[in-house]
């Protein structure tokens, strides 16, 4: 027998044990025995039978004295299960249900820690991974929720660890908008980079990230070859924040190394053969290649299609871009009025 249909049995018949040892609820037990047994099950951290009896309780007695507290209770259950989905459900169906619930303000939060531990999986609750480099979109959802609460219901119980957990969600979406801008940097994605960097520092203040944002525009600026902008950028930099690891005796040293692009050939005789040029701030050789393409095409255009004054056309090219190569920089700023 092969070892995939080895696989296959053990598989199968895992499921069938799971199946088998599904929670089945006493049809004979009262609304009160049913709630105190669940409640029995939640102090012994039994969570799956706990659930199946609030699941019970809410369907058999909808109009009992338990019925909105067992709601309340499933929410709990369903999170402290490690099932962040069927715990936000449940939230999002008490909250639908009885907006004006004095006890509405805990639905929120255990919705917002629901998508807070929505991210943590079973490897980053005993590995130490690094949580700014994963997807940001429970982190986004646990922010905006914990949010929710605080605007409320800002004398909730639960506002002052909400408020808490919003300054940590914060500081992690913000690193993670960092991590993507080095990656565009290593990219050569200078102007994604720059505008990363940026959005770092204009939603992202009073975070330990402003800085990097701050060094990321400098970095990124000056590969563009915008001096200008990377010279704001880095007189700012200097005055907030004068420590960063990037600036070393006064002078800013970008983190990424500027990128390699000389062909193989040049990397293998060490810059003895050249075979291109290296290319100016902010060009790319995809441009080039169009240039090159759109020039080779208009060679190949037959004389009989060439316009009849063709030489008088090139002539007046070659003089018009030796004018414009000559032009004072006060030509420039007046648009030529004053030639």
């Amino acid at each position: 027998m092969q070892v995939k249909h080895l696989l296959l049995i053990a598989t199968l018949a895992l499921a069938a044990a799971c199946s088998s040892n599904k929670e089945v609820v006493d049809e004979n037990l009262s609304e009160a025995e049913l709630y105190q047994q669940a409640q029995a099950d939640l102090d012994n951290s039994s969570y799956t039978p706990a659930i199946a009896k609030l699941k019970a309780l809410e369907s058999r007695y909808p109009f009992g004295r338990y019925a909105e507290q067992a709601q309340l209770e499933l929410i709990y259950a369903y999170y402290k299960n490690v099932e962040p989905e069927a715990a936000k459900s449940a939230a999002e169906r008490f909250i639908r249900l009885h907006p004006q619930h004095p006890n509405v303000d805990y639905a929120y939060y255990l919705k917002g820690l629901a998508s807070f531990e929505q991210d943590r999986g079973l490897l980053a609750r005993f590995l130490p991974l690094d949580m700014t480099k994963r997807d940001p979109g429970a982190a986004r959802d646990s922010y905006n929720e914990f949010a929710q609460l605080t605007s409320r219901y800002p004398n909730s119980r639960y506002a002052p660890d909400a408020k808490q957990r919003m300054i940590y969600l914060r500081n992690l979406l913000a690193a993670y908008e960092i991590h993507v801008a080095h990656y565009y940097l290593t990219r050569e994605a200078y102007v994604a980079a720059a505008n990363r960097g940026r959005y770092v520092v204009e939603n992202f203040q009073e975070t330990p990230a402003v800085g990097d944002g701050l060094a990321v525009m400098v970095e990124a600026y000056q590969r563009l070859g915008l001096n200008e902008l990377a010279a704001s950028s880095l007189e700012t930099l200097k005055l907030n924040y004068p420590d960063h690891p990037t600036l070393v005796d006064g002078q800013f040293v970008p983190r990424e190394e500027e990128a390699d692009n000389r062909s193989w050939l040049a990397k293998a005789t060490l810059g003895l053969i050249e075979s291109d040029a290296p290319l100016p701030p902010g060009e790319t050789r995809a441009a080039q290649d169009v240039i090159k393409q759109y020039e080779d095409a208009k060679e190949q255009i037959p004389e009989e299609l060439l316009p009849e004054n063709q030489d008088e056309v090139q002539e007046e090219q070659h003089e018009s871009e030796a004018n414009q190569n000559g032009r004072s920089w006060f030509s420039y700023m007046t648009f030529g009025l004053f030639d």
